[in-house]
């Protein structure tokens, strides 16, 4: 049973299976379990090169009982929606009528009680947490823009949320604290982005006023073969821009792909930018760079 639930078990699992409280208690004693929140036990804890974050979760929801489930950036991070800062905090919403966090015994457990109709709920490995559609709802209207933004295209980057989906979070802020930002940042997402970063980048150029025309650009030669896929395009002046992250493109075989990748655009003609998540971090660098190249084109074209 544990190994299904990321090593996690209940006390009423534990007795349903034939132990006594008293031996659960023992194992806990005996370093072989430990408790991880009210009735909820880590089994061959000693076994664990420390606590997997989802087991905490897990826990954590099942502490409070069959009807509690993760919310917020919580149920956000269990269905791999990106965008919101992780941290060690674990949302949980129980049952109430009013949408306000409840003190929690374990300082990285928040408790909520929001108003959550049974068709909003989902399972993800077996923890109750609100469906997607929900998720973004209660996120964007909790978020500043860059994150909110993130988050929603993420989400429909991965299919989790559909432009079907749409009118129904637009139901769900409805009349809420943060409905009118959060009506923006709708209107902003696009379901190109494949990363946060990326979304980020987009984001200073739409604000310093050099958006890019075109997402996921591809640029192929006269024979059709494909040179490169740019994150952002300018098509008119044949610039591209990439989002460099810590991740894919941190890996030796990545960067040199990277490398005969922006060599082949080069000769073809096309400038490539590349920004990190720091540049995201200053409001002007990203536009301004991009605008320094958009005036080197036009000065080729006129040579």
């Amino acid at each position: 049973m544990a190994a299904t639930q990321d090593s996690v078990v209940t006390l009423a699992q534990a007795r349903a299976a034939g132990l006594t409280v008293h031996e659960v208690h023992r194992l806990c004693r005996a370093g072989r379990w430990r408790a991880m929140a009210r009735g909820a036990y880590l089994v061959d804890a000693d076994l664990q090169d420390g606590t997997p974050r989802r087991a905490r979760i897990r826990a954590a929801v099942a502490s409070f009982g069959p009807c509690a489930a993760a919310v917020l950036s919580t149920a956000a991070e269990l269905h791999d929606i990106a965008g919101v800062q992780r941290s060690e905090e674990i949302h949980v919403s129980v049952p109430g009528t009013a949408a306000r966090p409840v003190r929690s015994t374990d300082p990285r457990v928040t408790l909520h009680q929001l108003s959550i109709k049974p068709t909003e709920f989902v399972t993800v490995a077996g923890i109750a947490t609100t469906k997607p559609v929900r998720t973004v709802a209660d996120l964007i209207l909790r978020l500043p823009r860059y994150p909110a933004v993130c988050l929603v295209d993420s989400a429909l980057n991965q299919g989790l949320v559909g432009d079907e989906d749409l009118p129904d979070i637009h139901r769900l802020i409805r009349g809420r604290r943060g409905a009118v930002a959060a009506r923006g940042y709708l209107a902003e997402a696009d379901c190109r982005a494949q990363s946060p970063l990326e979304t980020r980048t987009r984001l200073r150029c739409v604000d310093g006023k050099v958006p890019p025309d075109v997402l996921q650009l591809e640029v192929r030669d006269h024979d059709g073969y494909l040179l490169g896929i740019g994150d952002l395009g300018w098509r008119r002046h044949r610039i591209l821009a990439e989002a460099d992250g810590k991740g894919s493109h941190s890996r030796p075989d990545a960067v040199f792909a990277d490398r005969r990748r922006q060599n082949r655009l080069l000769n073809a003609g096309w400038a490539v930018l590349r920004f990190t998540w720091a540049d995201t971090l200053h409001a002007d660098y990203i536009p301004w760079t991009v605008r320094q190249a958009m005036q080197v084109a036009v000065r080729r074209e006129r040579s």
